[in-house]
């Protein structure tokens, strides 16, 4: 459906559309009409307007967030566009901006907010070219510093140095650009624009490295830090992190697979553990935790009962919880608060139904996304399941492939489904009769894939007919076999994939040698 724009919107769409003419026209622009043009320029990928408007930019804040979201004049959000051509302009604007001696406007600005940007998979720009996070840290490393180089060479206006930009930015490091970035935030003091890491994530780093660079960051304005593939963290290194560095602002916390492994605890681990969920209680505005695939079994409590916040996102899929664990946290103050609930990877019908539905009952007030994959749901429990998920009103995703299901008991869910009304976002799994007879849950990588695709395609049919009957077209459903989409890894798989090759190649040479040492 196509939103409608006001006249001010469709004027700046024409002012724009005329490369040239608008560029020689900014000069006599009022001030507060650089927004309307900026979201006007984006739409329609002017790169080069929007480098002028940026480089010309009349206003103290420039937040990247408030000018692409719904306005007035345009109520689509385009913050969803992670255009290449729109983005490098907007930088390159940027550099320019301190460089650009013969603006016609007093330079006012200092505050620039690149953290509204959101990364989704499908793009809706012309170009079809998307600059991903590592793409945006790498561009505006890159451009910081040939700020800094220029500066210390050229002839530049006196008042070029008095400009200070804080530049607010959520960080993606991998080892590729990790040199470059350190370098950018080493030179920080000698640049106008000043990197301010809000976000964090790093994936492929040694911890050395991790170490290193998250203090250069200042963890003091840090509000989401993301440790997750490749970065060898365990139970001691997150001590050591929480003991050596402060994060007063941290509301986000992101930890690697293992992180955890409870099976292997001696005293000293058990202390361990105690003096970080301790450390993590300090954390007076962390409301974010995702530890999945560490190994917590009858620990929840020890780790969650010192925050004094409630959580509203909470991901412990594949964390191997037991009974004392949905217990705690089906009581505690936290299930009242959660909004994000992953618990996949547990046998939920068998292990602890009734805690289970508790904690449903107690979130249901305000639980927006619910993920149960590979959590043994059979055709038995889906009654049960449309039980506990009726008072659930608010909830927009419901994730649940890799469950036995029939393609009966799916339709008999999507019927239900249809009823709540805020929901957006369906993943379901391939139906249980277009698989093999006798295939084992949960499949495995190699049988993912080896079912009957035209059946398949047929039930998804009849489940979207079921949606268009309850006028429910504003439902997605799908079937990601191999989990829901995630930007980052898209935009660094290459780079993740050189990166598995080369531990294989390594774990393979240190087998060699005790082979060859026990020969």
């Amino acid at each position: 459906r196509a939103t409608m724009k006001s006249l001010r919107f469709l004027s700046a769409e024409a002012f724009v559309s005329n490369e040239e003419f608008a560029r020689k026209s900014l000069s006599a622009v009022a001030h507060n009409l650089f927004p309307l043009l900026f979201k006007a320029s984006y739409l329609l990928e002017q790169g080069e307007v929007i480098h002028d408007l940026v480089e010309n930019w009349p206003l103290v804040d420039f937040n990247m967030g408030k000018l692409l979201g719904a306005t007035v004049d345009y109520q689509e959000d385009l913050s969803y566009r992670t255009c290449s051509v729109c983005l490098e302009s907007c930088l390159t604007g940027l550099r320019d901006y301190v460089l650009n001696n013969f603006s016609p406007y007093r330079k006012r600005l200092k505050v620039v907010d690149l953290t509204g940007i959101k990364d989704v998979e499908v793009q809706f720009c012309e170009c079809k070219k998307t600059m991903g996070r590592w793409a945006r840290t790498q561009l505006l490393s890159k451009l910081c510093l040939e700020l800094v180089v220029y500066l210390q060479q050229a002839q530049c206006n006196p008042g070029t140095f008095e400009i200070s930009i804080d530049v607010l930015i959520d960080l993606f490091v991998t080892e590729r650009n990790y040199e470059l970035v350190v370098e950018a935030l080493l030179k920080k003091c000698c640049c106008p624009l000043k990197i301010c890491c809000v976000a964090f994530r790093s994936d492929n780093l040694t911890l050395q490295k991790f170490f290193y660079i998250i203090k250069l960051t200042d963890p003091s304005l840090l509000r989401k830090l993301e440790i997750v593939h490749n970065v060898r963290l365990e139970m001691e290194h997150l001590e050591i992190l929480f003991n050596s560095i402060h994060f007063p602002l941290l509301m986000s916390l992101t930890l690697p697979a293992r992180t955890f492994n409870v099976q292997r605890f001696t005293a000293t681990d058990e202390q361990m553990l105690t003096n970080i969920g301790e450390k993590m209680g300090e954390m007076t505005h962390l409301t974010e935790l995702c530890m999945s695939f560490s190994i917590l079994t009858g620990r929840i409590q020890k780790l969650l009962s010192p925050l004094k916040t409630p959580l509203k996102m909470l991901d412990v899929s594949n964390c191997s919880l037991n009974h004392a664990d949905m217990a705690y946290l089906a009581n505690s103050f936290h299930a009242n608060h959660l909004e994000a609930l992953d618990l996949s990877g547990h046998d939920i019908p068998e292990l602890y139904p009734s805690t289970f539905f508790k904690l449903l009952s107690h979130s249901s007030s305000v639980l927006r996304s619910l993920t149960l994959e590979d959590c043994n749901i059979q055709d038995t429990h889906v009654n049960m399941l449309i039980l506990g998920l009726s008072p659930c009103q608010k909830l927009h995703e419901f994730k649940f492939v890799g469950n036995p299901l029939s393609s009966q008991a799916l339709k008999h869910l999507f019927t239900f489904l249809c009823e709540l009304p805020m929901l957006k976002n369906v993943e379901f799994p391939v139906p249980r009769d277009c698989y093999p007879i006798g295939i084992t849950y949960p499949i495995d990588d190699a049988s993912i894939c080896r079912f009957d695709h035209q059946k398949y395609e047929s039930v998804a049919e009849d489940l979207n007919l079921i949606l268009l009957q309850a006028n429910r077209e504003d439902v997605k459903a799908s079937t990601p076999l191999f989990g829901s989409y995630d930007a980052a890894v898209q935009e660094t798989n290459n780079e993740l994939g050189a990166y598995l090759i080369k531990s294989f190649k390594e774990t393979l040479e240190k087998f060699t040698t005790s082979f060859n040492k026990m020969s």
